[in-house]
């Protein structure tokens, strides 16, 4: 039988037994409609509130600023195109390593709505360059700037409390992509200046297809999609009672575990790059001072192995990426990769490792070994 190594939790986590169990518990007992007046609704109703206030606790907000969504994208989606429509934006200011929920949303608001969408400079460590984003926000047109807290594909992290006061001190709506951060560390949202976060359920050992954004009290937002009044008339559609019961747990066991999970996973990520570098002299970690679950390294393997490399590891039983798990399917190197690496290094193949507390040792060895084979 086929050892199955997996280590692409950035793309998606397996859901915890706790959430398993509270979901199928709603999905029995709360079935009802929770916009119904009967008390099967009420009961429906409650949990959706009760989630709520749950996941707000968490990031020290009051529980009107969490709308709940299908997803992060939706979330990334629905923000960017009302803080244009709706809120006075005549700009858009991302990066160019940005999750394709916001680069090519904004790509599409910015060419409806006819307005600038400016990138700032990404630093060869893989972070922004905090003065030219400085310099762009001085020119004092009514702006988003929209900067993800930690990138899918290398890792590397945001300083949101700089950027935060950065538009802060120039009048400009902030918006974080977060979905890979929430969850794994903390966030004190009453203390950071940051107008809009996103995140999804699935990144932190919850369930698909539910997500939620985080609104900064005081900030109107129209709807993006009309239909029914639930969230408040912000996003129409039947709640997933059970889907949202199930993210409001899966939140609060990963902030009971967080300090001794990042721990161990901080530690595996240190084993896998020290092995990694051992067993292929001038391995390349891509990225500086990335986040504790995700390496990105570039290998020394011949470039012509690069097309076959991931099929190899997934022929034994292994899951890592070479990006992005939503564009795992194609061909085209990596956009984040391709504004730091060299070209010759492109060329060769660098896959990403992202672990969660459910890895070892033994996962990382067995890597290794599948990797010499290639």
């Amino acid at each position: 039988m086929i050892r199955k190594t997996y280590l692409d939790n950035a793309a998606t986590t397996q859901v915890r037994p706790e959430v398993i169990a509270e979901m199928a518990k709603v999905l029995a007992e709360d079935f009802g409609n929770a916009s119904s007046s009967h008390s099967f609704g009420r009961h429906a109703k409650s949990v959706v509130e009760m989630a709520r206030k749950s996941i707000a606790k968490q990031l020290n907000v009051s529980a009107q600023e969490i709308i709940f969504t299908s997803c992060g994208t939706e979330a990334d989606n629905w923000i960017l195109r009302s803080a244009v429509r709706d809120l006075g934006v005549k700009r858009i200011i991302t990066g160019k390593m940005e999750h394709h929920a916001v680069l090519h949303a904004a790509e599409a608001i910015a060419a409806e709505f006819q307005i600038p969408l400016e990138f700032v400079r990404t630093l060869p460590s893989g972070n922004i360059d905090l003065e030219h984003l400085q310099e762009l926000l001085r020119s004092g047109v009514p702006t988003l700037v929209s900067l993800m807290h930690v990138n899918n594909e290398i890792g590397t992290v945001l300083d949101l409390a700089a950027v935060g006061k950065l538009c802060r001190e120039n009048h400009a709506y902030f918006h974080s992509d977060t979905v890979q951060s929430v969850g794994k560390c903390r966030f004190d949202l009453q203390q950071l200046p940051v107008d809009f976060i996103v995140a999804s359920a699935h990144k932190f050992h919850g369930p698909k297809g539910i997500g939620f954004a985080y609104v900064r009290k005081g900030i109107v937002l129209q709807p993006m999609l009309f239909g029914g009044e639930q969230e408040k008339g912000l996003r129409a559609g039947t709640e997933a009672v059970h889907n949202i019961a199930g993210m409001a747990k899966a939140l609060e066991l990963a902030y009971e575990h967080l300090e001794d999970e990042e721990n161990d996973i901080t530690s595996l990520k240190h084993y896998a790059i020290s092995q990694l570098q051992q067993h292929f002299p001038g391995a390349k970690v891509n990225g500086a001072d990335t986040f504790y679950n995700i390496v990105n390294v570039c290998l020394p393997i011949a470039p012509e192995k690069t097309a076959m490399i991931l099929f190899h590891l997934d022929m034994k039983g292994i899951a890592v990426s070479r990006g992005s798990a939503c564009q795992s399917g194609s061909a085209k190197p990596s956009h984040v990769l391709a504004e730091i690496l060299s070209d010759e290094d492109l060329k060769k193949p660098s896959i990403r490792i992202s672990f969660s507390h459910y890895n070892t040792r033994e996962d990382i060895d067995y890597l290794i070994d599948v990797l010499q084979s290639v």
